[in-house]
């Protein structure tokens, strides 16, 4: 177990100093930010909404549709396991969406939003 003194704030080998609380205020107000957080928002709320609807409608009918999610399509394959696996589809489809919209849209706003933090240090 060594006992050494880590060196000082902004020396070699040490990282610079974490921004100050009012840095991240002043940034949370900015027009950047606030853009950022919108295009966050638009994105990710009607596709949580809408796959909370479908996951619903899927349990109401399981529920209360029996004979419906009984039938038979082809075989042994029915709509309750057709539908089922289409949560499973729709769950990567919309992961799908998500990296693909933070790659073009939010990834660049935050990567700017960083420089300029780093910057005013």
């Amino acid at each position: 177990m060594t006992t050494e003194a880590a060196p000082p704030p902004g020396s070699a080998g040490t990282p610079p100093a974490a921004p100050a609380a009012d840095d991240y205020t002043s940034v949370q107000q900015s027009a950047e930010f606030t853009e950022l957080r919108g295009s966050y928002r638009s994105f990710a709320f009607p596709l949580t909404v809408a796959f909370i609807a479908w996951y619903l409608l899927y349990v109401l009918l399981s529920n209360y549709a029996g004979g419906f999610m009984g039938t038979k399509l082809f075989g042994n394959i029915n709509v309750a396991l057709v539908l089922g696996l289409a949560q499973f589809a729709t769950t990567f489809l919309i992961a799908w969406l998500y990296a693909r919209h933070a790659a073009a849209r939010l990834d660049p706003k935050a990567e700017a939003i960083k420089a300029r933090m780093e910057a005013a240090e």
